[in-house]
């Protein structure tokens, strides 16, 4: 893509409306256009990112064996009067009515619907387990939405749902997910501690909610600093194999870490001094097992072995995807902009062009922009008749993790600089190399075989 020929609204200043760092910057970067509160418009290069994030979802969603499927975003209110949540749910719920004067919501969440599929389609415990999901809009009619996409009213989620014989089988889809969740962290760049929390509206009585550590965050969390040093690595788990998704599940949750909703302070008390730590989050996931809660009351039962009836066993499992946007841009800025870990950036690289119209320039850019294109990466090439400082400017404010400077008199010593956003390093080297180098940073990231070594 050519900055000439693509839209990208920059601000110079900074919005008066924003009081975090991931809302007044996703504005200055031409991410998101505000329509009403806590509602946005996507614009490209927010889309851009925002698509990013829902692939590494949805692979990491199959790679666990879950099913995606598609629901609507209005549903019918009888299905949430079967369950007794219509009118338990409370004004955060979108009411509307159709021209035949029909309840319906704009659907918070999705356990009434995929509950009615399931008890529509499958009758025997054979067709069990079975983990549904989807990635869809939902709206929650927030008293005070703020903060950009971390708290606003329309935004959108990956909500999975888990369908069982038996508790211990609806337990290790519980930790079947908490897996696949810090997979999909990690491959965003995202450390996101799992903490004990509360079951909310939904309910449940093992949850657990994906945090992220930012001083903007709107949950109070205590922890144990030793679990800050945990990652999942590239470590392979066989998704059926219960022993390997509980010693996960151990790992991560036997260190204290809780948000200030289950905070125990005795509890709190045992871990030592030097190692607890007070902090903000942001939440950006949350698990529930909620056994039968939704079966019995809505009849969504199987055939069991002995041939009686048996309610199935329930959990839901929800990622904030747009969420996890701002997460990110809290987790990764500094004070010229954003910076894209490379595993959601939403190109690869920037190309950028010192001397605009110089013959030799503009044809070395073309290449280089060519080349990356080849071998399977995304460059933006600003391509503007503009100086170098505003260039290097919006590139920093957009916040690509990887810079290739072009210019008259480096290219007469084939050369360019390859700069790193994060460490702010610049190399002189081949335009050949630069690419190459390129190549071998984002192919773990997408999977590239490297042409060169």
């Amino acid at each position: 893509m050519r900055l000439t020929r693509y839209f990208l609204p920059v601000l110079k200043e900074d919005p008066k409306e924003a009081q975090i760092v991931s809302h007044r910057l996703m504005l200055r970067a031409g991410m998101i256009k505000q329509q009403a509160a806590g509602i946005y418009s996507w614009l490209p290069l927010g889309y851009k990112v925002l698509r990013r994030i829902q692939q590494i979802v949805d692979e990491e969603q199959q790679r666990a064996g879950h099913i995606p499927l598609l629901m609507p975003t209005l549903q019918p209110a009888d299905l949430w009067r079967e369950s007794g949540r219509y009118d338990d749910y409370g004004e955060e719920m979108l009411r509307l009515q159709d021209r035949h004067k029909r309840d319906l919501l704009y659907g918070p969440t999705n356990e009434e619907m995929i509950t009615d599929i399931f008890r529509s389609h499958v009758n025997s415990y054979k067709d069990l387990p079975l983990t549904l999901y989807h990635v869809q809009w939902k709206f929650r009619d927030e008293i005070r939405p703020r903060f950009g996409v971390m708290r606003g009213r329309e935004f959108l989620m990956k909500d999975g749902y888990t369908f069982d014989l038996t508790k211990d089988a609806a337990l290790h889809a519980y930790n079947r997910h908490l897996v696949s969740y810090l997979r999909t962290y990690e491959r965003m760049g995202l450390q996101a501690i799992p903490m004990r929390a509360d079951g909310g509206p939904i309910g449940g009585d093992y949850t657990h909610e994906f945090l992220v550590l930012a001083e903007t965050g709107e949950s109070e969390v205590f922890y144990d600093s030793q679990i800050t040093d945990l990652t999942f690595g590239d470590r392979q788990i066989d998704y059926d194999s219960v022993d390997q998704c509980q010693a996960v599940l151990e790992e991560f949750t036997s260190r204290y870490a809780r948000t200030d909703e289950t905070h125990d302070e005795a509890v709190f008390a045992q871990v030592p001094e030097e190692r607890r730590r007070t902090a903000r989050g942001i939440e950006v996931g949350q698990i529930f097992y909620f056994g039968t809660k939704y079966s019995e009351a809505m009849g969504a039962t199987v055939v069991g072995p002995d041939g009686t009836r048996v309610p199935v066993e329930m959990g839901s499992h929800g990622i904030g995807v747009s969420r996890l946007l701002g997460a990110i841009i809290e987790a990764n800025h500094d004070d010229r902009g954003i910076i894209w870990p490379e595993g959601v950036t939403p190109f690869h690289v920037g190309i950028v062009n010192l001397k605009q119209g110089d013959n030799s320039t503009d044809s070395a850019c073309d290449a280089i922009y060519a080349e990356l294109q080849a071998r399977g990466l995304d460059p933006l090439y600003d391509d503007r008749d503009d100086r170098a400082g505003a260039k290097f400017a919006t590139m920093d404010l957009i916040g690509l993790p990887w810079r290739i400077t072009v210019g008259p008199r480096g290219l007469a010593a084939n050369k360019v600089e390859l700069t790193n956003r994060r460490t702010g390093a610049t190399e002189e080297m081949s335009p050949k190399d630069a690419i190459a180098r390129l190549e071998q940073v984002y192919a773990p990231v997408l999977g590239l075989t490297v042409q060169d070594k």
